[in-house]
């Protein structure tokens, strides 16, 4: 994009340039730019064409390539007050303008870079671009000239800053899973493995393949070759679209510069390609065939890379022999002139260093809309009837956006693999093993071998078993959805799966996860403890518990599911398991009627009650004075329960069951959607 007073010179020329890409044997149009095409040539040298024309490689398939464009992008963000209330301020704050008329275009082909200072803009509109930014995006943005849908989603490669991974995987189990979840299902599950094959080959990721991933407390992969595994989830689609949002942070200029020469590898292969990048190298800005300079959300210059120079020069801003083109940009964007320095500048006016450089902001921002914004309205104006695809394809992408790559049950089965070999590191950490093993021998040792006369004593384990597999439970789920959910936002965005199949194969992997232990605690304590020696009251006693570790842990992933902040999910939990505990019928026997209604919301009242029915019958005595012998049943702690109705105690805790998981998946669902 070049001002106005040179576009005539520029006329003469041809307006694209058809370039072959070898590796999908297709025409891919890119602006006509000497200096872009020799850094074509350049950049086509350092990458050898092997990288992409893979035989049967995902990314050599010809795949409908895509024209993104935006138009006069606005987006803002409601400001809080000081005490957090966005409501109802005395004095309302004005919302702060995050982007504001952000234009531009990016072709197959194409590699579009987007600078400027820490907060800009730049990840607000990387990710207005990739469809996932709340709120309402004033502006056009589309996609061969249609608006963002499913279809597009999931041809969309989008990776974030952070790199999200699941510590324990290594890298060959993390890109399996994802391309079983993630590629269509005309593939069959060696077609599949033999991407992750090819795209680790691609990448350079055969030296990791089966090291772990790692993460902040456990130590993986390095930072470079995270990055490329970030990368390669995305790769595995073929994308029509990669947007990645500053992908060189906190790497090497050597490792930086492998990453951005991927990336232009991935673009001639016909894809769109925008990146937002801090401070790239003067190595790293030649390989940039378009960039977006972003200066308080507004842009200063949208277009070809190779004219930033002469556009700047044209308006009285020419930078240094030696400088760094990319500093020189974002000098620039944050109101610094070029070749002054700054802390020495004296205004007799008594103007401050601010006021000069808010004063360049708005004047460069001023030029762009006086010499740049018409001419590149005009451009996307004029590529309408290119990229506009009839209206019988509209129909045929709203359908394709309710399918899914893989049936529900696939999803099921994938995650459910990943989950347990993820979670079984957690689920047996040592500590958790140490925890629980010695609370139980622990408490077999203080029972040891109780007399059956002792029912006080009795009772007093049996309430103890309610209560601690109860807390222990409970306390493990909460921590669940909400260390989970970034991940689960990111491959929900990504269309990978239904948020119903990974719900489900979350819960069938707790199963072995979480009933083990209990397992080993009851049948450690059970035998210790002196209870009744029979096979049949032992088993009886272990399903009573492990009903209720479920149970627990229902109401555990609801409270982490709909609060979803920890520390006031953990606080609400403490006190309704210290009300469970109080109601549960063992310290109090008569609760004043107005406020009995407690035990039976109380899950270990239903437990307790249970656990005492399959313990003690009517045939069952302890000695009650010298040579007087009475009725278990008639002990005033177990008379006050009443155990006429054990089967009304059990479908009370099924329906706690369901209850609590059915909340937690809507909390679940809820808190996605918001």
């Amino acid at each position: 994009m070049i001002p106005p007073n040179e576009e005539a010179g520029a006329s003469g020329r041809s307006t694209s340039l058809p370039v072959v890409s070898r590796s999908e044997n297709m025409l891919v149009h890119a602006e006509p730019l000497s200096s872009a095409t020799n850094l074509t040539s350049i950049s086509s040298d350092r990458i050898p064409e092997k990288r992409i024309t893979h035989g049967n490689s995902v990314l050599r398939d010809s795949l409908r390539p895509v024209t993104l464009k935006f138009e006069d992008v606005m987006y803002s963000i409601r400001l809080c007050s000081t005490d957090g209330n966005c409501f109802s301020p005395p004095d309302p704050k004005p919302d702060r303008i995050v982007l504001n008329g952000v234009s531009g275009m990016v072709r197959p082909g194409e590699l579009l870079a987007m600078l400027g200072p820490s907060g800009s803009g730049k990840t607000t509109l990387l990710t207005a671009l990739a469809g996932r930014l709340p709120g309402k995006v004033s502006g056009s943005i589309t996609y061969n000239g249609q608006p963002f849908t499913g279809n597009i989603k999931r041809k969309t490669g989008f990776v974030t800053q952070d790199d999200m991974f699941y510590p324990h995987l290594t890298v060959l189990e993390t890109l399996t899973y994802a391309a079983l979840l993630r590629l269509p299902k005309k593939l069959t599950k060696e077609e599949k493995i033999e991407q992750v094959e090819l795209v680790i080959m691609e990448l350079g990721l055969t030296r990791c393949r089966n090291s772990i991933v790692g993460g902040p407390l456990l130590r993986g992969v390095s930072g470079g070759e995270r990055k490329r595994v970030s990368i390669g989830q995305e790769m595995l689609v073929n994308p029509c679209l990669l947007l990645l949002d500053e992908p060189t942070s906190g790497l090497d200029s050597t490792t930086a510069q492998r990453i951005v020469a991927t990336l232009q590898g991935l673009a001639r292969g016909g894809r769109t390609v925008v990146t937002t990048i801090h401070q790239p190298s003067s190595r790293l800005y030649q390989m940039f065939d378009k960039v977006i300079v972003l200066s308080d959300g507004c842009p200063i210059y949208s277009g070809s890379a190779g004219r930033v120079e002469e556009y700047f020069r044209t308006i009285g801003y020419v930078p240094g022999n030696l400088t760094n083109l990319a500093d020189f940009l974002l000098d620039l964007a944050n109101g610094v002139a070029p070749n002054l320095k700054q802390g020495h500048q004296t205004d007799p006016h008594g103007r401050t260093e601010q006021d000069d450089q808010n004063s360049m902001k708005q004047s460069l921002i001023s030029s762009y809309k006086k010499n740049l914004h018409n001419v590149l309205k005009a451009e996307l104006q004029q590529n309408v009837r290119n990229t506009s695809c009839p209206k019988r394809g509209r129909t045929s992408g709203r359908s394709s956006e309710m399918e899914w790559t893989s049936s529900w049950w696939e999803q099921f089965k994938v995650l459910l693999n990943r989950s347990l070999k993820e979670r079984k590191h957690e689920s047996y950490s040592g500590l958790r093993i140490f925890q629980v093993m010695s609370v139980s021998i622990l408490s077999g040792l203080l029972w040891w071998h109780s007399d059956p006369s002792h029912i006080q004593d009795q009772v007093g384990l049996l309430f103890f078993l309610s209560i601690f597999w109860g807390f222990f439970p409970l306390f493990n789920a909460i921590f669940t959805f909400p260390q989970e959910r970034p991940m689960l936002i990111k491959e929900r965005s990504s269309g990978m799966y239904r948020l119903s199949s990974y719900y489900f194969a979350r819960i069938a992997g707790d199963l072995p996860m979480e009933l083990v232990l209990p397992t080993i605690f009851v049948a450690v304590t059970y035998w210790m403890s002196g209870l009744k020696p029979s096979p049949l009251i032992f088993i009886l006693t272990l399903l009573i518990i492990l009903f209720n570790v479920l149970v627990s842990q229902g109401l555990g992933l609801a409270l982490g599911a709909v609060i979803r902040d920890v520390k006031q999910a953990t606080t609400l939990a403490s006190v309704t398991m210290l009300v469970f505990l109080l109601a549960g019928g063992y310290y109090i026997q008569h609760i004043p009627p107005f406020i009995a209604w407690l035990k039976y919301i109380s899950f270990s009242h239903y437990c307790y009650k249970l656990l005492i029915g399959v313990q003690y019958t009517d045939t069952d005595y302890y000695e009650c004075g010298m040579g007087v012998h009475c009725k278990v049943l008639d002990f005033p702690a177990i008379h006050q329960l009443g155990l006429n109705n054990m089967g009304w105690d059990l479908l009370a805790m099924v329906l706690m069951l369901v209850g609590y998981r059915l909340m937690a998946y809507v909390g679940l669902r809820n808190g996605l959607t918001q």
